[in-house]
């Protein structure tokens, strides 16, 4: 999808999903390759950051747990939750073995870039090699190890009203690039470009400190139903727990 060829993939893929290219920062017929257009830019407007302080940091189909420990009764039963295992840290696990957290888990059709859902000063950035299974929920209905299993980046982002939000993405079937456009180090605003996965599916995780977060009621009740919500970027996730 990087071929100069593939570039003729791009208006078929936007007329058949029904994608509105007035959204696009650049015009189709700029892209190089369908890898380039699979990362687009979006115009600001097209993403509004909510007044929320905190939002969604990606486009996608997100589930929301207001208790890590209770995660595995979610899926099929039988199931361990692997929060060492996904961190690749006990030590980080412990501190947030009873927080919040939230999947979001984007389609090849959605827009790729991942953001920061809150301000405040970002870490470098770990990554956690590893393969890229599908992380679709009949996926994780089979195998929640996927989500620990698959190559995956870790960043510390400390914030004033949140703790320390832990922010995760997760390569998935043909993503085996993510890339980061932030700066450690140097504060950034809710709502900022924090990078993006090139070709294929994916997902995002964030986690936060025991008691820091409330999660919006439309995402805890779907969840709840085992159904997930789809929500864009910048559009409501949670309040201050505390």
């Amino acid at each position: 999808m990087s071929k100069p060829q593939s570039a003729s993939r791009i208006q078929p893929f936007i007329d058949q999903y029904q994608l509105d290219a007035d959204d696009f920062a650049d015009s189709p017929s700029s892209f190089a390759s369908f890898n380039e257009f699979f990362f687009r830019k979006l115009k600001p407007e097209a993403r509004p950051v909510d007044d929320a302080p905190i939002v969604f940091p990606a486009d996608g189909r997100h589930l929301g747990f207001p208790d890590i420990s209770a995660i595995e009764s979610f899926f099929v039963k039988g199931q361990t939750f692997d929060l060492p295992a996904l961190l690749g840290d006990t030590r980080l696990a412990e501190k947030y073995s009873k927080g919040s957290l939230v999947l979001s888990r984007l389609c090849p059709v959605d827009y790729h870039r991942f953001h920061f859902p809150a301000a405040g000063v970002p870490s470098e950035t770990k990554t956690l090699p590893g393969p890229l299974f599908s992380v679709s929920p009949i996926a994780l209905a089979k195998s929640l190890s996927y989500l620990w299993t698959n190559k995956r980046t870790l960043t510390e982002l400390v914030t004033e009203d949140f703790g320390t939000v832990l922010l995760m993405e997760i390569g998935a079937t043909c993503v085996g690039s993510i890339h980061q456009t932030f700066t450690p180090g140097e504060p950034v605003i809710k709502g900022a470009e924090k990078g993006y996965f090139a070709f294929g599916g994916s997902s995002t995780i964030t986690i936060f400190e025991p008691g820091k977060v409330e999660l919006s009621k439309d995402l805890l009740e779907n969840s709840a139903q085992q159904a997930e919500l789809y929500a864009r970027i910048g559009s409501h996730m949670g309040t201050s727990g505390e």
